[in-house]
């Protein structure tokens, strides 16, 4: 497989991540909004969606220092 077409799959992936946790996110606060969550049960979902994006960035740094390498 193409170097090159492995990191566009990779970069590929770590968009649908983020655009995922995101509207995980959004959805999440608006139904315990809806239902009359307490905010001890939001903040446990904004912390699963704070890591999502932690993993989101941490694979987006590895993609880069990657890329970083080949380039030399």
């Amino acid at each position: 497989m193409d170097r090159g077409s492995e990191e566009s799959r990779k970069g590929r992936r770590i968009a649908l991540l983020i655009a995922g946790v995101g509207v995980f996110w959004i959805l999440i606060t608006a139904i315990g909004s809806e239902y009359g969550w307490s905010q001890r049960t939001r903040a446990l979902f904004d912390l699963a969606a704070l890591a999502g994006f932690g993993a989101a960035l941490w694979m987006t740094y590895q993609l880069w220092r990657a890329r970083q390498t080949d380039k030399d």
